[in-house]
């Protein structure tokens, strides 16, 4: 049994499991498990990842569910999801349409996987979600930014009394745009999982990242998509100097923490 699942979870409170890169683990009272990306490939030559050894054996973890946002190698691992069906044939999968399409291809049963879009909400066992977007799929001309090649989504999670936003890859310059802002900011998040990154220019950087914090009106923030990848790594102190009135959270690498805090 993996630790996470024993965690002792107080009434109102969640478990939260960061594997690293963007790989969450989200757990109730009702000990309902949610794999957000989940990312664990066995080979992993030192000049390209930062640890050695995967995060995870998929087997130790009971999985209910598992949620992607899109696909790219990184948030839709085939590699990893087999190794969870596998080891529990009645998890759920939940993504997009190219997420789930790319399952279906490998032998994943339709019947369980189910295609979201921006707009709806769907039942995850004891918790909800709320499905956003996490780049406009026309892409934002004003900001010279192309159309995606795939669907990328984020998520409003409703998990006991608290609602966390999960950013996916959030496009740029997401900060400035009302539209996408605005119909996360009215699911009323509470803490925010963010990817960033200081100057690579695909995701909000540090102060945007803030920004997007600031204007949904997030009580506290996590830093996601880095320590994993050599060249994609960055320090989430930096990061979370940006914050101005916002809790940062910083989850240390492949370890699990009780939010609010006991």
């Amino acid at each position: 049994m993996h630790p996470f699942e024993s965690l002792h979870i107080p009434t109102d409170s969640i478990g939260i499991h960061w594997f690293g890169q963007s790989s969450f683990g989200i757990r109730d009272t009702k000990d309902t498990i949610v794999q957000v990306d989940p990312y664990y490939p066995r080979e992993r030559p030192n000049d390209r990842y930062i640890h050695s050894r995967s995060p995870l054996n998929e087997a130790s973890l009971k999985t209910d569910f598992v949620l992607l946002t899109h696909n790219h190698g990184d948030h839709t691992c085939i590699e990893s999801i087999n190794r969870i069906r596998s080891a529990y044939p009645e998890v759920r999968f939940i993504g997009p349409t190219e997420s789930v399409q790319a399952l279906i291809e490998v032998g994943v049963d339709a019947s369980l996987t189910q295609i979201v879009e921006a707009g709806m909400e769907i039942e995850i066992g004891s918790m909800k979600a709320h499905v956003v977007w996490a780049k406009p799929p026309n892409g934002l001309h004003e900001d010279g930014i192309a159309p995606p090649d795939v669907t990328h989504l984020g998520y409003v999670l409703e998990v006991e009394s608290t609602r966390v936003y999960v950013s996916g890859d959030p496009v740029n310059t997401f900060g400035n745009h009302d539209s996408l802002l605005a119909p996360i900011r009215n699911l009323k998040p509470e803490i925010g999982f963010l990817t960033t990154h200081p100057n690579e220019g695909e995701f909000p950087f540090f102060d945007g990242s803030a920004k997007i914090a600031k204007e949904l009106g997030l009580k506290a923030a996590v830093p996601a998509h880095y320590s994993c990848f050599v060249t994609r790594d960055y320090d989430p102190k930096e990061w979370a100097q940006e914050l101005e009135g916002i809790e940062p959270i910083l989850i240390p690498y492949n370890q699990s923490i009780i939010y609010p805090k006991e």
